[in-house]
């Protein structure tokens, strides 16, 4: 993978539980991995069964990456996109059963996009968004229920439903 300053892919045990988490659901989603970087949480979703996973990373040359490693691996259901991931959320209103959100932990992206996915008609109604982030971040309550959450170092992860008013 091309060096790129603050690049770090889901460690193995976070991934792990991930998926154990999504399995009653991987089968045939429509995933969404913002931020892609090594695209780790793309194609392990579609080795898991995913029907389909967009990827969206702003480095040029690591989305070129992600393209090779795509067709290496023959990963049918792989569609990468070179771009800035707010900007492509607002151009692209597509509905995703599982997105997930790793951005730069030295940024305020997290909150960010999820208040975007919020407002936005790209989470399903049904859908999970995984947030991946330093310890203490707390997603818009308004907007986002915890499912469940894990931390292991300094990496807090969670799995996130829509808030639709009703009962957690």
């Amino acid at each position: 993978m091309v060096p790129v300053p603050g690049l770090r892919p889901t460690p193995d045990r976070v991934r792990e539980t991930l998926f154990n988490w999504l399995a009653p659901i991987i089968e045939g989603a429509r995933c969404l991995d913002c931020f892609a970087g090594t695209g780790a949480l793309a194609f392990e979703a579609l080795s898991r069964g995913a029907g389909h996973c967009v990827m969206v990373e702003q480095n040029p040359a690591c989305a070129d990456q992600l393209r090779a490693q795509a067709q290496r691996l023959g990963a049918a259901g792989a569609e990468v996109h070179c771009g800035e991931v707010r900007q492509w959320l607002v151009a692209n209103p597509r509905l995703f059963d599982v997105i997930f959100l790793d951005p730069p932990f030295d940024s305020n992206l997290a909150a960010e996009t999820c208040v975007l996915l919020a407002n936005g008609r790209n989470l399903a109604p049904a859908g999970l968004l995984y947030v991946e982030t330093t310890p203490g971040w707390v997603p818009p309550e308004d907007h986002f229920l915890v499912r469940k959450q894990g931390r292991a170092g300094q990496v807090q992860y969670m799995l996130l439903a829509a808030n639709t008013g009703g009962p957690a």
